[in-house]
């Protein structure tokens, strides 16, 4: 009589199986944390909320929210333009600030390594209570006002210079508006300069050393050898500066749909963050795309 053999664990099933177990509570986390709230913030975002004592009672009104958002609120508008605009000058700023300065920690010299470290510290120290401790005026706090104008109050005036150059009121608005987050958008570059230093220091030096026998300036460096081979890393480091810059709690916009929450208002401002996510999922999808087909495969072909 044949008895059936029991199958033996093999060692890549107790792999697989010892790793579901670790990430079993990511997994978890991410459901409930994660896609519940969302799901939920879909649904507010078609009905009306009412917060009651006996919770939150919901009456499905389609597009009601959304209509109420682009047509009766005067609001919405500028603010969803004034995020738009922030993001479309701040990005090539902050990706050109990291490149620049990740190219400087490149090199070698004395005291590279405490340099790399002090770049990376307002990442640590951004979203912490050190940081309101820092920026805190007799009035207000930087972290509201943004730090670059607590910087520099009473320094300088930008007004002046755009009047000395006499600018439109626009070019005046934006070039003041840009001036005075400088602050902010040298803070931001943290995570973008290690990610292009991690680039960098992955390039085959034999290039460079090929570059200088056939007598290549530094320019030509760049451009033929280093921005070619930080193509996917350029990617990279844009595709997250756009999406930190979109969620940024002083984003004109995030910083409304905040305001409103807190106020138990949970209709409009799904609205409102599903309609503002509609528009930038477009405009990253595009900006991909175009970087993606003149840049990347340009120098992949």
């Amino acid at each position: 009589m044949k008895t059936k053999l029991k199958k033996g664990h093999g060692i890549e099933e107790l792999k697989a199986r010892y790793g579901l177990m670790f990430v079993l509570p990511w997994i978890i986390g991410l459901i409930v944390f994660f896609f519940i709230p969302i799901i939920q913030s879909v649904i507010y975002s078609f009905s009306s909320v009412v917060v009651t004592s006996g919770g939150v009672q919901t009456t499905w009104v389609g597009l009601e929210n959304y209509i109420e958002l682009l047509k009766r609120d005067p609001n919405y508008t500028k603010l969803l333009t004034e995020s738009l605009t922030e993001m479309a000058y701040s990005l090539p700023i902050i990706l050109v600030l990291s490149l620049i300065l990740a190219m400087m920690l490149n090199q070698k010299f004395r005291g590279r390594i405490f340099f790399r470290a002090l770049y990376f510290l307002p990442v640590i120290i951004a979203s912490g209570y050190v940081m309101k401790m820092i920026f805190t005026t007799t009035d207000e706090s930087l972290t509201d006002m943004g730090a670059s104008a607590g910087m520099s109050s009473g320094l300088i005036k930008v007004e002046d210079l755009t009047n000395a150059f006499n600018f439109s009121a626009e070019i005046a608005k934006f070039v003041s508006t840009a001036i005075n987050n400088i602050f902010n958008l040298i803070w931001s570059c943290g995570i973008q300069i290690v990610l292009f230093l991690s680039g960098l220091q992955s390039i085959p030096a034999t290039l460079y050393e090929a570059s200088k026998v056939e007598g290549a300036t530094k320019w030509e460096e760049f451009w033929f050898i280093t921005f070619p081979m930080l193509s996917r890393i350029t990617l990279l480091v844009g595709i997250f500066t756009m999406v930190e810059l979109f969620i940024n709690e002083r984003n004109p916009l995030i910083e409304q749909v905040y305001l409103k929450i807190r106020g138990t208002q949970y209709d409009i401002p799904s609205a409102m963050i599903w309609f503002y996510f509609i528009i930038v999922a477009a405009i990253m999808g595009i900006i991909i795309f175009l970087f993606t087909k003149f840049v990347v495969k340009r120098y992949e072909s």
